[in-house]
């Protein structure tokens, strides 16, 4: 099974007032839970990413709950006004729980 990779690109600093734009990406299994073991014909475990968060200095900007109709490796984009330096933080949950989440920094003028 392949390791689930988030990645983010998110700009390292700004101007104060300046809207900036935040791409985010996650490869994932993304099992939707209506395929069969080719081998066994069981069926395959739902595993989706099920949610989606992104955080500036520990307060929600972002926030998305995701069901099967989400494509394999989900894409957000999105943006915000930058008022302060701080730190993001982006959380990608899965159905079985786990967690992967990824950090950026941005510096603003």
């Amino acid at each position: 099974m392949a390791k689930s990779k988030p990645r983010v690109k998110a700009p390292k600093s700004a101007s104060k007032g300046d809207i900036v734009t935040i791409k985010t990406l996650i490869s994932h299994v993304m099992e939707t839970g209506l395929r069969k073991n080719k081998k066994t014909g069981k069926i395959i475990p739902r595993r989706i990413i099920n949610k989606f968060q992104a955080k500036f200095e520990g307060t929600e900007i972002f926030s998305v709950d995701l069901d099967t109709a989400i494509s394999a490796n989900p894409f957000f984009q999105f943006s915000m006004k930058a008022e302060k330096s701080g730190e993001f933080e982006f959380i990608w949950t899965d159905d079985n729980g786990e967690v992967y989440t990824k950090k950026s920094k941005l510096t603003v003028s």
